[in-house]
């Protein structure tokens, strides 16, 4: 199928023709109806017609008369693919959605936007088809001309292999995939059609995505699909989905044509899973792309059957360092006899397969050894016949990336043959530390048994080697650890590199925070306890929750009870030389049998004491670090400063608990030289405000002492009780004490500052406005002997609700405007319940 195609920048046939599909009242037929609305210049009737014919929509029965956004939301949309030729080049691709009604008002009106190419892989720039699902190119509004203009490369949308591989991973129908993709290729290389089911278009999507991805890309751009499909009897798409709800009666003739596999229901049909499919879903989505680019160097051209894929698929994955399965390598080797096109690649093959599998039988071998000597690679043949083992030693020994990991030598013979090859390379050809350390790592896979002297020798020549490697890569450090577990020689060897440095120069205590010494553990340093510190001292820098343990192990090897401020230095390096409130906690309880401490450890108490508190957490641990210390026998170890610190702390701790009214406790903190203590700070913060509401407030009292608080704690309170009284939907009396005892604060005099006052104004304004008749009685009468006025206005308003909105309404107008006219601490003002509202 073919049109004639408008030239644009993109070139001829590098672009897409737009085509909009809908019922509407101007369009290209001049009547309303369903029509094209408007198309690209050059828009042939051939592909008009292929459009009309792929629009057709009808949505669930439950969604047809969907007119709101929200239920036209929920109509499943269908992206329709088809191409017109072999490879995929000439195709249409269409998104169709439900819109609900037509200008006339009647339902079952849809928007179909097609995009038509003779070029479709150049003019998407690669894209398949769905990987347009959800693309912001697809319009659903008509276009007021009839003409619109042609496109090149429009945007993806979010379907990626990554999308698509979070999918599967949370589908619960997800190990179904290899049985998809196996009936898709039967589609495609047989007949019939495949179904697809599952809860939404999108899902539908994204498992068409799937097999697209999977599928060779000559087979994914020959697939046609229809994600929507209200009957799919009446498609003959190679993929149509569908949701539950849809018309899935398939006639009699019809059901061997049809292969459906609903997600939805969890229903499945069986299928024979040919080997390609399950190498291909083992691969995954993920990290079949470059396969597929891979594979192009291995095919002849023409296949089409997963059997012809199977083989040149695999060894294309193999190239790439993908295992293959055992079917898989029958494949190949079955396939390599009649591979002439391979050229030298052939013995490439060949050599790669024996170097992977050690499990092939005789047969097999045999065959690989032909594929290497017709691919003209001599020495890949002489390999394969046996003579692999100093090939194999070199390439592991230099890192090659096909080197291939020792195994376990049996045979006597071979195995001599092979130690003396490793002395030798070991003697003349191994120029580097790494190079030496993968050479142990081959006589420890192989199980060589080299002269135990040269052994001794070179493990503690590659030993003091290392010591000196400034920075090591990840391929060192990895293959130093497994020589190190596996070779107790080398463990020995290294520990002895370690006594010889630090025995040989000064200002070595950091040796252990270094690789490849930190590899050593405790049983390796047991015997030497000057090693062991260090040891220690450098795991606490990599392990800081071990610190503590870390610090008193060290003081057992010492004989010591009690750490010196060199040790407390060099343990405690970062971020700050203070211990947090827990481990000064852990340290002072330890510590509590060891009599008399060192000076220094007092010093770091203090300022763990005193170290910056965040949240209701760090607080309590704070706390229980000053209980701690207040024990006996503990005080003794701070400095005077540090016990009045903490004597204080426990004080007003205590006074939270035992105190009976709430300005007697804000009293209570107001202790001189204590503004700049975290742990007063944070007892002020998190704790003194809800202890203040939980207790009876002296009203006289709070009205002489406010001022008093501070300007912090003050503000504090007063705000704390404006949420009380915003937010109780019954006043218990306390909460009723503190609201009144606010509420009659005098606003006028200077005494409270101006955010005070207005706080003190919204607390009037609100109570008077919203609360309940009795509760604004209770107040009235709590409020009555400190401010009469104040105790009128409330009688007046609860007086007001009892005669009606209308009244009450023309009260607080007549209250506002005396409010205005005299002293704002005489009546409360109007404007705060407005701003502050809050029905009941």
């Amino acid at each position: 199928m073919t049109g004639r195609a408008a030239s644009g920048p993109a070139g001829p046939g590098a672009h897409f023709q737009q085509l909009y599909y809908t019922s509407c009242e101007h369009g290209l037929t001049g009547f309303s109806g369903f029509q094209f609305n408007a198309v690209s210049a050059g828009v042939s009737l051939e592909t008009r017609q292929a459009v009309e014919a792929l629009a057709g929509y009808e949505p669930p029965r439950a969604l047809v008369e969907s007119d709101t956004p929200e239920l036209l939301a929920r109509c499943p949309v269908n992206l329709c693919y088809r191409p017109y030729d072999p490879q995929g080049r000439t195709a249409t691709a269409l998104c169709v959605a439900y819109v609900g009604r037509d200008s006339a008002r009647r339902f079952g009106n849809y928007f179909a936007h097609a995009l038509h190419s003779d070029d479709f892989p150049a003019a998407g720039g690669g894209a398949l088809a769905i990987e347009l699902w959800d693309s912001p190119v697809w319009t659903r509004s008509a276009s007021p001309d009839t003409e619109i203009p042609v496109l090149a490369a429009p945007p993806r949308g979010p379907l990626d292999a990554r999308a698509v591989r979070d999918f599967l991973r949370a589908h619960p129908h997800a190990a179904r995939l290899p049985d998809l993709l196996a009936a898709v290729f039967a589609t495609l290389t047989d007949h019939g059609s495949v179904v697809v089911v599952d809860d939404s278009t999108d899902r539908i999507a994204h498992w068409f995505a799937a097999v697209s991805y999977l599928l060779p890309p000559p087979l994914a751009r020959r697939l046609s699909f229809a994600t929507y499909v209200f009957r799919p009897a009446r498609s003959r798409l190679h993929l149509i989905g569908t949701v539950p709800g849809a018309q899935l009666d398939f006639g009699t003739d019809d059901e061997a044509a049809y292969t459906v596999f609903d997600f939805s229901r969890g229903h499945f049909p069986e299928v024979a899973v040919p080997g390609l499919v399950s190498l291909l879903t083992r691969i995954g989505v993920g990290s079949v792309r470059p396969v597929w680019s891979w594979t192009a160097d291995y095919t002849r051209g023409g296949e089409e059957r997963p059997a012809d894929w199977h083989a040149p698929v695999a060894a294309a994955a193999a190239s790439g360092g993908i295992a293959l399965t055992g079917a898989d390598v029958r494949a190949v080797i079955g396939w390599l006899a009649g591979a002439d096109h391979l050229g030298p690649r052939r013995a490439a093959v060949a050599a790669d397969l024996h170097r992977k599998h050690r499990d092939l039988d005789d047969a097999q071998l045999a065959a690989l050894s032909d594929a290497a000597k017709a691919g003209g690679d001599a020495a890949v043949h002489q390999e394969i016949e046996g003579k692999l083992h100093e090939s194999r030693m070199r390439a592991y020994m230099t890192g090659a990336e096909d080197a291939a990991a020792p195994v376990p030598l049996t045979d006597p013979a071979e195995r001599e043959r092979a130690t003396a090859l490793w002395e030798r390379l070991l003697g003349g050809e191994a120029a580097t530390a790494r190079q030496r350390v993968r050479l142990l790592l081959w006589a420890l896979g192989a199980r060589l048994a080299p002269e135990p002297g040269l052994v001794e020798r070179e493990t503690l020549a590659v030993a003091r080697t290392l010591l000196g490697v400034a920075s090591p890569g990840p391929g060192l450090r990895r293959e130093v650890v497994e020589l190190v577990a596996g070779m107790p020689r080398m463990r020995e060897a290294l520990a002895e590199a370690v006594q010889e440095a630090l025995e040989g120069r000064d200002g070595q205590e950091q040796l252990f925070a270094q690789f490849p010494a930190e590899l050593l553990g405790e049983r390796d340093l047991r015997d030497h306890p000057l090693l062991l510190e260090y040891h220690w001292r450098a795991r606490a820098e990599r392990e800081p929750s071990r610190t503590v343990d870390i610090m008193f192990a060290i003081l057992e090897v010492r004989g010591r009870t009690s750490p010196d401020a060199e040790l407390l230095r060099g343990l405690w390096r970062h971020p700050s030389r203070t211990w947090t409130h827990r481990e000064a906690l852990r340290i002072a309880a330890r510590l509590a049998d060891a009599g008399q401490v060192d000076e220094a450890v007092g010093a770091w108490l203090d300022r763990a004491v005193n170290q910056r508190i965040d949240d209701e957490e760090g607080l309590s641990a704070c706390l229980a670090l000053c209980a701690e210390l207040a024990a006996p026998g503990r005080t003794a170890w701070l400095p005077p400063a540090a016990r009045e610190r903490v004597r204080i702390v426990l004080e007003l701790d205590r006074a939270l608990r035992t105190e009976r009214e709430a300005v007697a406790l804000a009293g209570a903190f107001r202790v001189s030289g204590t503004a700049t203590w975290t742990a007063v700070q944070a007892l002020k913060r998190y704790r003194l405000v809800p202890a203040m509401l939980a207790l009876p407030v002296d009203a006289g009292r709070l009205r002489d002492e406010l001022p008093e608080f501070g300007h912090s704690l003050a503000e504090h309170y007063l705000a704390a009780v404006r949420r009380a009284a915003i937010g109780a939907e019954r006043c218990d009396d306390v909460t009723l004490g503190h609201v009144a005892a606010v509420a009659a604060l005098p606003t006028a005099g200077g005494r409270l500052s101006q955010a005070q006052q207005d706080l003190v104004l919204l607390i009037r304004g609100h109570t008077a406005a919203y609360w309940r008749t009795a509760d604004l009685r209770r107040l009235e009468g709590a409020v009555r002997p400190h401010h009469p006025q104040l105790a009128d206005h409330y009688r007046d308003a609860a007086e007001a609700r009892r005669s009606g909105a209308q009244k009450l309404a023309g009260k607080v107008r007549l209250s506002l405007r005396r409010g205005r006219g005299g002293s704002p601490d005489e009546v409360p003002p109007g404007e705060g319940p407005r701003r502050e509202k809050k029905g009941r």
